[in-house]
């Protein structure tokens, strides 16, 4: 886990520390660059978001391709062109600063991860927060539905898929899914419980056979940890908000910002908003 290095042993939080704060506290720890790894299970309860930052003159044709494609993209905030602050997702987010861990494209390659974009900011960028997965574990917790990435402190396994988005401009390309392996019972169960977060992807995309959307090796996920598998389990796939890193790599754009894989921007929304008139505007 990549720490900034301006920070001192005595400052750095744990994983488990985060656990217990509110998200104000924890982007507050992601701020000053005291941790940088995953946000699962950090403010449980609350939305968690991707976020994809562009140049303004990309902006139009990239709200299109997420209201074309809701279920990998389900839009929950965008900020006003050249304003780093997330205004709508709670008080005092700084699109710049709170997310732990940051990737910087240029034309659709990974040049760097760091976990400050301040220098980096410019007055046309427009900045977007997708719902995340993350959002929904802690309704599947409270289920009694076990999710092993959590326990184990992993990162989820995401995977590229052939599931095509609906082309928006430039953008265009596969559905990029996360997977957890879970009993057959459970997967119905979690599929039930994950239909009332659409803005958090909602429902899984599949179950079973990962041939069938394209993925040849399910322990070699393109992004995150691999997942251990127990007797009776299957993998249960949902649509993931990576998938604009995936578009990204397509479109090309000179340069464009993402969180790192697994690093979210944890916002002050319960999750349970997930009607788009009960989130802020």
């Amino acid at each position: 886990m990549a720490i900034a290095a301006n920070v001192a042993p005595s400052e750095r939080v744990t994983y488990e520390d985060l656990c217990t704060m509110t998200a104000a506290e924890a982007r507050g720890h992601f701020r000053n660059g005291a941790y940088s790894g995953h946000t699962a299970g950090i403010a449980p309860g609350m939305l968690q978001g991707n976020v994809v930052i562009l140049p303004a003159d990309l902006a139009l044709d990239f709200s299109r391709f997420c209201q074309r494609n809701p279920q990998p993209c389900p839009l929950i905030g965008v900020t006003d062109t050249g304003d780093p602050m997330m205004r709508t997702l709670g008080d005092d987010i700084d699109i710049r600063t709170d997310v732990p861990a940051y990737r910087i494209y240029e034309y659709g390659e990974l040049k760097d991860e760091v976990t400050d974009i301040s220098d980096l900011w410019q007055d046309d960028f427009v900045a977007f927060a997708i719902g995340c997965s993350f959002s929904f574990e802690d309704a599947l917790i409270q289920d009694g539905i076990r999710l092993r990435h959590l326990e184990q402190n992993k990162t989820v396994s995401m995977f590229v898929t052939n599931l095509m988005t609906e082309p928006a401009g430039p953008f265009s390309g596969g559905t990029v899914v996360s997977m957890r392996p879970l009993p057959i019972q459970d997967a119905i169960r979690a599929s039930a419980i994950c239909a009332r977060f659409p803005q958090a992807h909602g429902q899984p995309v599949h179950m079973g056979d990962p041939a069938e959307i394209g993925i040849t090796d399910i322990n070699a996920p393109d992004w995150g940890d691999p997942t251990e598998f127990r007797d009776g389990e299957i993998p249960v796939f949902w649509a993931c908000g990576v998938t604009p890193q995936n578009i990204v790599r397509s479109a090309k754009p000179p340069f464009c910002i993402t969180h790192a894989p697994g690093r979210m921007l944890v916002t002050d929304v319960p999750a349970w908003a997930t009607d788009s008139k009960k989130l802020k505007s």
